[in-house]
């Protein structure tokens, strides 16, 4: 399949369908794919707990959290 027949079956689609294809085609070109970002997302939250474990950090309660940024967005 050519890129013209590829772009005239992309345009039946219904505009949610090409809404999606447009957005995974434009991840496609810059950035990390979906997969690297659940790594790097998989790391983060392991070094979080390694420090949380460690004594490193300390866990704020969520509604504290949840105060601080209320408190930002005024």
């Amino acid at each position: 399949m050519n890129l013209k027949q590829i772009e005239d079956e992309a345009l039946h689609l219904s505009e949610e369908e090409r809404a999606t294809l447009a957005q995974k085609l434009l991840l496609s070109l810059d950035g990390p794919t979906i997969d690297e970002m659940e790594e790097d997302r998989l790391m983060e939250a392991r070094r979080r707990a390694r420090e949380l474990d460690e004594g490193i950090a300390q866990p704020i309660p969520a509604d504290e959290v949840r105060k601080k940024a209320r408190a930002l967005l005024r």
